[in-house]
């Protein structure tokens, strides 16, 4: 017998040989070595059809047509096998099910403390009257800035705060683009939240490039200092616990005229100053920290967005979700919210 036959027939061996092996084999493990010891790259038939390039064109041609063939063969041969096994093991599987046990409740997750935060000082507002509002993470220079009274030379538009994308566009610094934005598309009242992310040139152990935000502003005729007081004091205490002290302290913001910043009673030890015989790590013994910035808007914010300062007035404020969310869960370190780490996310 010449080479070419002798190849053909042991091609058409490997059939039966493959057949009765696949028959015995009881387990998906054992029929995929099967697979690679007969169809794999090293495998059975590989090695005969490498054999083919040796022999002349006519008994190449014969031998490379009983090798296809043998190659469906063996390939069906393992489909219908599998298919067996696969079969088998769920009715084996389904004879053992019980419909009157109890199922099992998937995993749901749970929302990021950032996420919950967010929420929870919306909804807080939303309380008091005030409506979300969203927008644009890319803003003018116009909005970010000018129409909130930061003129070109004011440090705020530094280089090493603002991330540029262009001279006349940024990554949003703040949210209060959000509260232009609603005064040029309606007249007061107005009465806004506006939740997002925002950027800084900044990275440590308390400040990250990119973080989260809410504004706020209320515009209307005769509004006043106090109102803003007793807004932001109910809302402290909406969030905080209603035994938790505020105190309004004088600050600057190029936004708002006159300017504070609010303090609440420290969470981690309730105001004392000291945990034990300790200092306060938090609010390094005088019993409060800061927690948000507000004023009355400035006149020329209004003149930006031809509101009528002698008519109405209003106040703004702003905060870090983070801030809030690191106070009321007592979390040292910022970068725990962006860590993805599944330990710290499952306590919330």
């Amino acid at each position: 017998m010449g080479r070419g036959p002798a190849l053909v027939t042991a091609l058409e061996g490997l059939v039966g040989e493959c057949r009765a092996r696949l028959d015995q084999a009881l387990t998906l493990e054992e029929l995929e070595d099967l697979r690679v010891e007969y169809l794999g790259r090293k495998g059975r038939l590989a090695g005969l059809m490498a054999q083919l390039p040796g022999l002349d064109a006519d008994d190449r041609r014969a031998a490379g047509q009983a090798a296809n063939a043998v190659k469906e063969s063996l390939t069906g041969l393992y489909d219908s096998r599998r298919n067996a096994l696969v079969s088998a093991a769920r009715q084996a599987s389904l004879a053992n099910f019980d419909p009157t046990e109890p199922g099992f409740v998937p995993f749901a997750g749970s929302l990021h403390p950032v996420t919950s935060t967010t929420a929870e000082i919306c909804q807080a507002f939303t309380e008091l009257g005030f409506s979300t509002v969203t927008g644009p993470e890319i803003e003018t220079d116009y909005f970010n800035f000018e129409a909130l009274n930061m003129p070109p030379e004011h440090p705020a538009r530094d280089m090493q705060d603002t991330l540029y994308i262009s001279d006349a566009v940024v990554l949003r610094t703040h949210t209060s683009p959000l509260q232009i934005h609603t005064m040029l598309s309606q007249q007061p009242p107005v009465a806004i939240v506006a939740p997002g992310k925002v950027y800084r040139r900044d990275s440590d152990l308390t400040h990250t490039p990119m973080f989260h935000q809410i504004e706020g502003l209320l515009v209307d005729e005769g509004v006043s200092m106090a109102d803003l007081r007793g807004t932001l004091t109910a809302f402290v205490r909406r969030i905080f616990g209603p035994s938790t002290r505020v105190r309004f302290r004088p600050s600057f913001f190029p936004f708002t005229e006159p300017s504070a910043e609010v303090d609440i009673s420290c969470v981690i030890c309730g105001g004392k100053g000291t945990v034990g015989n300790e200092t306060c790590r938090v609010c390094k013994g005088t019993g409060f920290v800061e927690i948000l910035g507000c004023g009355m808007v400035d006149p020329n914010v209004f003149a930006a967005v031809d509101y009528d300062a002698e008519r109405y007035t209003g106040f703004a404020f702003g905060m870090g979700v983070e801030r809030v969310a690191m106070l009321k869960y007592g979390i040292g370190d910022l970068r725990m919210f962006f860590e993805n780490d599944i330990r710290f996310l499952s306590q919330f």
